[in-house]
Parts: structure tokens; sequence; C-alpha cells
């Protein structure tokens, strides 16, 4: 049965059903409008946390980053992210809906980049959808072909895989602010990331969903030697924050790791048939631990 016939069999007619979810985003937008005033009154603030909500964004990045685009002076209103899915939850739509920013983002997946050009804010606002694949042997041509420049307002790289050596490998952009996702679950003490596999696919490489990305200590050490500072992660304990060193001024704090660095609790480990095992804690480390990792200090392959 089609979906619009299943919505005939539940006597829901389909244009109703758009309108209403239409008026449901009109209503997002509004609510995050008045949201993004509050966070632009805040000044100086003790933790990210403090600005965090979401319209658009899993957890309360979309707040940081309302609050982040009132306190730094933004050589270009532009964006690149990675890993977006059908886009429908990330960090950057509520940027391109509500400031107007302009965007590029890819896709691993041909049906959610053409989900994503399907849909009326693509036409309606300055963005580009890729479908690729992310290596170190492709990246720099895409963030070229972008068409944003050098200077971006904003990076994010969600690749749940090799994120750490895409970044690394990256050279062609120098974005003002640049949100990266770290592994909570390999704690904060060792600088460790999945080895480099250009094919890495987070749930087939290990079916606990688990065993995926770098140590907030591994993607601090090399933001650092990119000229970045690190200014705090979300509550969710999943983004972490980083500024070009010159936007250190004002309400804009450098932390460091322990200040900054937040434990993640959400549970989203699975079990051998693919369903939530809703484990925590400790138990999330013993779950991957024997599976190798590149000490990125000592440059050695490593087990958990």
């Amino acid at each position: 049965m089609t979906v619009i016939g299943f919505l005939k069999k539940l006597r829901i007619a389909p244009r109703r059903l758009i309108e209403y979810l239409y008026g449901r985003e009109d209503e997002m937008l509004a609510l995050g409008r008045l949201l993004s005033e509050l966070v632009a009154m805040k000044g100086e603030v003790r933790s990210l946390s403090d600005v965090e909500f979401r319209v658009f964004s899993q957890f309360g990045d979309d707040g940081i980053i309302q609050w982040l685009i009132n306190n730094i002076n933004f050589r270009e209103r532009s964006f690149i992210e990675f890993g977006v899915q059908d886009y429908r939850e990330s960090n950057t739509r509520f940027l391109l809906m509500n400031n107007n920013w302009s965007g590029f983002v890819i896709d691993g997946s041909a049906r959610n980049v053409q989900k994503i050009r399907s849909s009326s804010y693509y036409w309606k606002y300055s963005l580009r959808a890729e479908h690729l694949f992310i290596d170190e042997d492709n990246i720099n041509d895409a963030l070229t072909r972008s068409g944003l420049g050098a200077n971006i307002g904003i990076l994010h790289i969600d690749l749940d895989g090799v994120d750490y050596w895409i970044w690394k490998k990256i050279e062609t952009i120098r974005p003002d602010v640049v949100i990266l996702e770290y592994n909570s679950v390999f704690g904060l003490d060792r600088s460790i990331t999945v080895p480099y596999s250009k094919n890495f696919v987070r749930n087939k490489v290990h079916y606990s969903n688990l065993y995926f990305g770098a140590s907030l200590r591994a993607i601090y050490d090399l933001s650092v030697e990119k000229g970045y500072a690190f200014i705090g992660c979300n509550s969710a304990g999943n983004n972490a924050y980083f500024v070009l060193r010159e936007h250190v001024v004002n309400n804009i704090n450098e932390l460091s790791l322990s200040e900054g660095y937040v434990i993640s609790k959400f549970r989203e480990s699975r079990n051998q048939d693919g369903t939530l095992n809703f484990i925590e804690g400790d138990a999330r480390l013993k779950l991957i631990s024997g599976l190798p990792v590149f000490n990125t200090k000592t440059g050695t392959i490593e087990m958990l």
C-alpha cells in the first residue's frame, strides 16, 4: 500500500497532513527565533550548555551556534556540514533558514541527497548538496567544488567514522568555527582514533555501534596544531567546539580539556541483532575492548 493510500484509509487527506507538517515547521522556526533573541542577549557563559536549544539539531547545538554568531566576527556567512543524512535533523539547517547563511552539505547516500534537493528549502535558500562517500583522497576537491571559498564560517564534521583523519587531511578551507564529533566512550585520557579505512562504515565494522571516531584528546591535539582553541562541548557529550585562536576575545573563552569535557550518557549501543541494548557507563567500553585504535601521539596501534 502506498503512503497516499494508507492516509486515505485513515481518512486523512494528504494535503491536510502536508499543511499540518508545514505549519509545525513554521512554529518550530518561530519559537527558534524567539530563543535566538534570548541567546543573543547572553554575554559570557560558564558553559556552552547555558545557551543550548534545539530546532533541527539532534541535541542543543542550534542554540550554541546562535550564541556563537552573536559573539564572533565571522569572515563569511557560510557553512559546510558532512554526514547530514536527509538533513531533517542537522546542526546547520536552522542557521540556513533562520539566518540565511549559505551552505554546502555532503552525504554518502544518493537517496538522502535527492530528498534534500527535492525539499522546498533547497530552492528557497542558498544550499548545495552533494552525494559523496568522503575519504582522504576526495575531501579537498569536494571542498573546492563547494564554491564557498577558503574562509568558511562554520565546518561541522559528523561522519561517525574516520572523522579525525578527514579533519587532519583538510587543507583547502580555514573555518572560523569547527564542530567535531568525538567518541566519549574512548574516554579523556588517551589520544586515540579508529585506524584509517577508506570504506569505514560504523555499524558494519562492529555491531555495537560504539566503535567509531576519536577521543576528545585526539581531536583537541589536532585542532590546536591547526591553530584552533577549544571552547567546550555540548551537554550531550558528542560535539566539541573549536574556534580560530584570534576569536578568543570578549565572551569567547578557551578551556582546558578537563574543564570542557562532557561524558555522553545517551545509549545508542546495539546487540548483534541490531536492537538497542541501552548499556551505559563503563560497560560501553567493555563491549568494544580488544579492538584496535591508533595512538595519535605515538603513531602506533593499541588495543582498547
